[in-house]
């Protein structure tokens, strides 16, 4: 198989982390290596922020600074912003509108959280239940009469909370990010384990039609289990960093990447590179490359929705 033609990559960041560092020149050696992607979307990264200021406004300061420095194939941007600000929640998303210049599309509010003290919460923290809050509700109401769309980022235990949160609106965009957080840390650490309590409750995500999920996340060191880790002489990897070759990723993921699109359907699944933070199990072209291997029996339609279309959609690109 070729990959398609034109290629939307509905997620990725900028930062400056230290030892992690990823700017606009790097994000564009990586596309260079993929030429069919025309598209992007940026997503929060804790990036940015403005240093001085109403506190709940410095969150802005990340969309202005996309709109000032980012590559102009970055079409949308996914902002950060804590929905239980009350009163406030309106001022600091229509600041974000406005700073984002007509590429500004939605809001993700990590709800990052488990009991297991091994497991990081999310940053800001966001406390157990933050999907079920009723300051968090009152604020997704201000989001969704304002046409935005809300990314969801949470660990598999945690998707009923995005099932009542679908449920109770039904006509909002939300958008599952990393295949639903099939993680494998802390009690989870059987990936086998993992993935069998992670089916039935995507499954109950899929079945509520307003839910469209990023399929990718998988080289996140938190989601690596078997065979991805295990002894390199077992499983040699081709790329002289270590990173993983296209083999390995499609033998650890095909399956359970499958799974979702069969479960989602193509017109609501999306490829995505989460980078750079996949880059440190794969190179940008080795993600895409495996994507379109895993890919490659379905219709040319249905690898326009997961390659671009998808993704166009969710956001209005």
């Amino acid at each position: 198989m070729t990959l398609p033609d034109t290629i939307c990559d509905p997620h990725h960041h900028l930062w400056l982390r230290p030892g992690m560092e990823y700017l606009p020149g790097d994000l564009l050696d990586d596309l260079a290596t993929v030429p069919q992607v025309a598209t992007t979307v940026f997503v929060e990264c804790d990036a940015w922020y403005r240093e001085t200021g109403p506190e709940h406004l410095r969150v802005v300061g990340e969309t202005e600074w996309v709109v000032a420095s980012g590559p102009e194939v970055i079409a949308g941007i996914v902002g950060a912003g804590d929905l239980r600000l009350g009163p406030l929640t309106a001022a600091m998303l229509e600041a974000h509108v406005e700073a984002g210049e007509g590429r500004f599309r939605g809001i993700r509010q990590r709800a990052t959280w488990d009991a297991h003290p091994s497991i990081k919460p999310g940053v800001p923290y966001p406390g157990e239940g933050l999907l079920l809050d009723p300051w968090f509700r009152r604020g997704f109401d201000v989001l969704h009469s304002m046409q935005l769309s809300f990314d969801a980022w949470m660990y598999f235990p945690q998707l009923p909370d995005l099932v009542d949160l679908a449920r109770a609106y039904p006509e909002a965009t939300i958008i599952l990010n990393h295949l639903g957080g099939p993680i494998t840390l802390g009690p989870y650490g059987d990936r086998t384990a993992t993935l069998n309590a992670w089916r039935p409750l995507l499954t109950e995500v899929a079945a509520c039609p307003n839910v469209l999920l990023k399929v990718g996340g998988h080289g996140m060191p938190i989601y690596r289990g078997r065979p991805l880790d295990a002894a390199p002489a077992a499983t040699p990897s081709a790329a002289p960093d270590g990173s993983a070759d296209v083999e390995q990723l499609v033998s650890a993921w095909s399956e359970p990447i499958r799974f979702c699109i069969e479960a989602f359907g193509p017109d609501r699944c999306m490829f995505e590179s989460n980078f750079p933070v996949d880059k440190l199990t794969m190179s940008y072209a080795t993600l895409w490359e495996a994507f379109d291997i895993m890919s490659s029996d379905l219709s040319p339609a249905e690898r326009t929705d997961l390659f671009h279309d998808t993704a166009v959609r969710a956001y209005r690109l």
